[in-house]
């Protein structure tokens, strides 16, 4: 086995409560259960001896892989090529669609012969709360169980009713198994693994194991008939819907910003965080690029789930918001390190929990009202309680946006007076606004408009850089930051303003690598930590946003194209790409995805726009549907 599988080298599958990780060579090397943000069992992409893993391959020792979903699905197939057959892994989970949260998963490994024949060497060593966890390990005809206490794996044998267990041996050394598995060209066997309290292994046979895949695939298919996209790009579109799907958490409708922990924005650095948990900023941006691919459903749920965050009771002299949540709203992230665990190639510390939900970062309350102003548009309503809580969190911001904070990249070297979180609550008072005259609805009018004048007139002057001729980061410094991309896309400046341009052109030349992306130069702006990181995927999309805003198509189409070939085998899409070109930072990551949606959107318009010899006449901000 690799025990530095690339983090590109992987598939995602999910049953919209928890997502494992398949490698290209069938490891299933990350799976939290019963939520994304639970205790790990399988964890070897950050510690092969300390994580726990379920590997398989070929007895053969040459082969080749491959890995593919199977169409428009989050079932993935891995085929493995050797000289004596063609063998075929397929990974799942059956998603659990219901609200109330669910204790028990099950996800399913089939593996079928399709030519000739081959064999595979099977490994199974979970480790249990991030290997904190003993269990014991016992071993029936019907499969195995690992019982930890509180939590259980079974594995369940999918064969027929004549087998003499899963293959021609069986061994169990330290809780683990080990098993070799014949197959010969038509045949299907595998293994069902369930976790839950009280979980046992039962009997199934190949024909029902078919037909929860067929169950499943018909699931996404039904799902994904909700697009109703048509533009360029279609297919790259809708992998990016079904990995927001697999990350949003379906009794609450929170979306995680990545099902994984520890994955290092440097090799070998120390930026490596828990992403496992929603963040107001990520899930308000979804709102957007969901709705308009024609996804409401999921939109309204994560706007349902803002509002219980809006309106629920809060301590006195806390913030009206949290910058970040576990799935369920509950706000307890205590951070800390995994001792003795080797972390990704090498990169330590591997934490847990994430330390920066205490900070202020003004700009989610000018995310949040954005999306609640989205979704009046779409036709989904407030409400009385939702505008009384809307009310408040204005008034509490006219009160406190204009002091330091630590932004939207959660740096860790002290507050300061970051132009992007002015700007966000310019667009939190400017919603508010507009939410409260196109409704009738009762509102201290005269002082948010005010505050929103006042927010204007400040980023003009003490955001502006004359020398730089740019908006910056920060105010009285002189370094770029890729969030101010947003500008444009929020309504704060005209794609074609001078000032905008300039600022633009700057980026192009300070931020922008071979068409990659990266937020700012850690070296001009210390934030705290030590390294340094790659380009920011994100950013390269808000990028190509910005310049189809602006009328440079041709070069928004080239980059963007650029861009694609930066995906996975799969489509996906991890935080960063390094100086290599390889992936890294947390995998997948929601806010890529997001954003290559928007930015595909946006320039799919100007596009066609131009193509019909018409000026565009949208909107220049997320201002209606």
């Amino acid at each position: 086995m690799n025990k530095h599988q690339l983090i590109a080298d992987h598939g995602l599958i999910g049953d919209l409560q928890t997502t494992a990780l398949v490698a290209t060579d069938g490891t299933l090397d990350w799976f939290c259960s019963p939520r994304f943000d639970s205790p790990s069992i399988f964890a070897s992409l950050l510690d092969h001896e300390r994580g726990g893993h379920f590997t398989t391959r070929p007895r053969e020792e040459a082969f080749a892989t491959k890995q593919l979903y199977f169409p428009d699905t989050a079932i993935l197939i891995t085929r493995f090529l050797t000289e004596a057959g063609v063998g075929e892994l397929t990974d799942f989970m059956i998603p659990t669609t219901g609200t109330a949260p669910s204790q028990q998963h099950r996800l399913v490994r089939m593996f079928r012969c399709v030519r000739g024949k081959i064999s595979f060497d099977i490994e199974v060593a979970p480790r249990f709360d991030y290997g904190r966890q003993s269990h014991e390990l016992s071993v029936s005809d019907s499969g195995a169980v690992f019982d930890a206490g509180e939590t259980r794996l079974s594995l369940s044998l999918i064969r027929e009713q004549d087998d003499e267990r899963l293959g021609r041996s069986i061994s169990t050394d330290e809780g683990m198994l080990r098993a070799v598995l014949d197959l010969e060209e038509g045949q299907m066997r595998g293994v069902v693994l369930e976790t839950g309290p009280d979980v046992s292994p039962t009997f199934i046979r190949p024909a029902e194991a078919q037909q929860l895949a067929d169950d499943t695939a018909h699931f996404w298919h039904d799902w994904l008939s909700q697009s109703t996209y048509t533009g360029r790009w279609r297919a790259v579109l809708e992998r990016s819907a079904i990995t927001l799907k697999l990350l949003t958490y379906a009794p609450s409708g929170s979306l995680v910003a990545a099902p994984t922990a520890g994955l290092p924005e440097q090799i070998g650095g120390e930026r490596n965080w828990d992403y496992r948990f929603t963040w107001v900023r990520d899930g308000s941006f979804s709102v957007h690029a969901l709705l308009r691919m024609g996804f409401v459903d999921e939109a309204v749920a994560f706007s349902q789930w803002l509002r219980n965050r809006v309106t629920e009771p809060r301590a006195e002299g806390s913030y009206p918001l949290d910058i970040m949540y576990r799935v369920d709203g509950s706000s307890d992230l205590h951070e800390e390190v995994l001792k003795d665990w080797k972390g990704y190639r090498g990169s330590y510390p591997v934490r847990i929990g994430n330390g920066a939900a205490d900070q202020l970062q003004l700009d989610i309350y000018g995310e949040a009202l954005d999306a609640m102003y989205y979704l009046d548009g779409a036709g989904v309503g407030i409400g009385q309680s939702g505008w009384l809580a809307i009310s408040e969190l204005l008034n509490w911001l006219a009160d406190n946006w204009d002091q330091p904070e630590e932004g939207i990249w959660e740096t860790r070297g002290g507050r300061k007076d970051f132009t992007y979180g002015r700007l966000m609550c310019w667009v939190a008072f400017d919603r508010g606004i507009r939410l409260a005259t196109s409704h009738g609805r009762p509102a201290p009018l005269a002082r948010w408009i005010a505050e929103r004048d006042a927010i204007y007139q400040q980023i003009m002057e003490k955001g502006w850089s004359s020398e730089r001729q740019a908006f910056v980061q920060q105010y009285g410094d002189e370094v770029l930051d890729a969030a101010l991309l947003k500008m444009p896309q929020v309504g704060f400046v005209s794609p074609q303003d001078p000032m905008w341009q300039s600022t633009l052109r700057a980026m192009d030349t300070e931020l922008v690598s071979d068409s990659l992306v990266y937020r700012y130069d850690p070296s001009a702006s210390p934030d705290g930590l030590r390294g340094s990181e790659g380009t920011f995927s994100l950013c390269t999309f808000l990028y190509v946003d910005a310049l189809a805003r602006s009328g440079r198509l041709e070069e928004a189409r080239l980059t963007f194209d650029k861009m694609l070939t930066y995906a996975n085998h799969v489509g996906l899409y991890s935080e960063e790409i390094a100086a290599t070109g390889e992936q890294i930072g947390n995998f997948p990551q929601a806010f890529t995805h997001l954003a290559l949606i928007d930015a595909a959107m946006t320039l799919n318009e100007r596009l066609d726009a131009a193509q019909n010899g018409r000026r565009f006449r949208g909107q220049t901000g997320h201002t209606s549907p």
